[in-house]
């Protein structure tokens, strides 16, 4: 990742004002040779295009995966030589990147909304294929917002509100939609590969027809751990509910296998209306597109449900968009993913792009992240000790001890499921507008 280019973090100043400006450079505008943009230009500012180069160096990956064997992965130390210079709560902002089929579901019927979130669900999962670098876990009360408003039309906040188990919140408010989220998971290392388990359900609301529609993520492998090439398969079954009406889809991620006859990284899934009738299909795969089509007609059976689709009545609406030029070298970012961790004025101090240790990974200095990256989790480290020394003399005592509150989450119990959440509780944006972080605590 060292960065040949005077600009900062990849930054590069374009020559002239480019017709997207969403996918422009991040540098100063004045230095463009038109002044203003053409007419047609989305609105907001300018993003940057590129990240540092990731450099390929080699690495004795058994010396430190052998100790990680049956361990949980949250709880084990790794260098930054396994990472992508994103956290988690900004790869959980990444399943945003379309969020613009949220937009279209929130005009359409209760059932074509279903065919959307299911289209989004599985767009969640577009870059997987790619990307076989770790986040960086978050700190606890670290927090990653991103304001899209102006451009893309919506805006979200994350927050993380558990360090053990490691757990975010999230929630996003967009044209006609809102989406929320606790993203908690169980990972294990079995020698030849990895698998992650997400915990919770993520949630879509749509006012125009009152539904709510809920599901849980699917498990994520990654194979090759030891020997071979890494590539990651996800499988499963993902039931989506809309709490609303009943109507429900049963989602199945196709898992991989050799001697298969199925298409690699397929998806496929029936949506039924209340009274359990197959009315519509959704097929696709998880890398590249989803389509839709309409059921003519089914065998009558609700535990096996054979269809037939009328092929005519097949939509396109979701296709995945391509990676940008060079992006082998950049992790596999895609564009959404490059402007991720753009450096941002007014953000929170908790924010996860003021987080040192991930900057200076992703500037190329991985000596450096190291060291700090220990420093930061040994800070993390004596909060916690400060506080369960706390706890314990406060129960000696007999004394009511405050166990740690999110700073913008609130955790109730989720009446669709029953399920306890973290519901955000609003106020975050208020204090960025009147640029008031009191509430902030200190983590890096």
């Amino acid at each position: 990742m060292p960065c040949n280019s005077t600009s900062p973090a990849g930054v590069h100043v374009a020559p002239t004002v480019h017709t997207d400006r969403r996918h422009s450079g991040a540098g100063d505008p004045s230095s463009s040779t038109s002044s203003s943009p053409p007419p047609d230009a989305p609105k907001g500012r300018q993003r940057r295009t590129t990240v540092p180069e990731r450099p390929d160096l080699p690495i004795n990956l058994w010396s430190i995966m052998k100790n990680c064997i049956g361990k949980e992965l949250s709880k084990i130390p790794m260098p930054v030589n396994f990472s992508e210079p994103i956290s988690v709560l900004q790869r959980v902002t990444e399943d945003l990147e379309y969020a613009d089929l949220l937009e279209i579901g929130a005009k359409l019927s209760t059932l074509e909304q279903m065919c959307y979130v299911a289209a989004y669900a599985a767009s969640n999962y577009s870059t997987t294929g790619h990307r076989t670098n770790k986040p960086f876990n978050p700190l606890l009360g670290e927090t990653y917002e991103f304001d899209r408003m102006e451009d893309l039309g919506w805006r979200s906040v994350t927050e993380q509100v558990s360090h053990h188990p490691p757990a975010a919140a999230h929630h996003a408010e967009g044209r006609g939609w809102t989406m929320y989220q606790d993203f908690t998971m169980t990972s294990r290392f079995r020698g030849k590969y990895l698998s992650v388990i997400p915990i919770g359900f993520t949630h879509v609301v749509f006012p125009s027809t009152n539904s709510h529609f809920s599901y849980r993520k699917i498990t994520t492998t990654v194979h090759n751990i030891i020997v071979g090439k890494l590539w990651i398969d996800n499988h499963g079954e993902m039931e989506i509910t809309n709490h609303t009406t009943n109507e429900k889809c049963v989602l199945k991620f196709i898992p991989y296998s050799y001697f298969s006859r199925e298409q690699p990284r397929k998806v496929y899934g029936i949506v039924r209306d209340s009274e359990g009738i197959p009315k519509y299909v959704v097929q696709g795969t998880w890398d590249k597109s989803i389509d839709m089509l309409k059921v003519s007609s089914w065998n009558g059976n609700h535990e096996k449900p054979k269809v037939d689709v009328d092929e005519t009545s097949l939509k396109r609406i979701w296709t995945a968009h391509p990676l940008p030029k060079g992006a082998e070298k950049m992790h596999n970012f895609t564009k959404f993913a490059i402007e991720l961790n753009e450096p941002e004025d007014g953000v929170a101090p908790t924010d996860s792009r003021l987080r040192p240790d991930q900057r200076m990974m992703e500037n190329g200095q991985w000596d450096e992240a190291n060291k700090k990256k220990l420093e930061i989790e040994e800070k993390q480290r004596i909060v916690r000790r400060r506080r369960e020394a706390e706890k314990e003399l406060a129960m000696k005592r007999g004394d009511k001890y405050e166990e740690y509150e999110p700073t913008w989450f609130v955790r109730v119990q989720d009446e669709s499921n029953g399920a306890l959440i973290h519901q955000y509780k609003g106020g975050y944006w208020e204090a960025k507008e009147q640029h008031d972080w009191n509430k902030c605590p200190d983590i890096f």
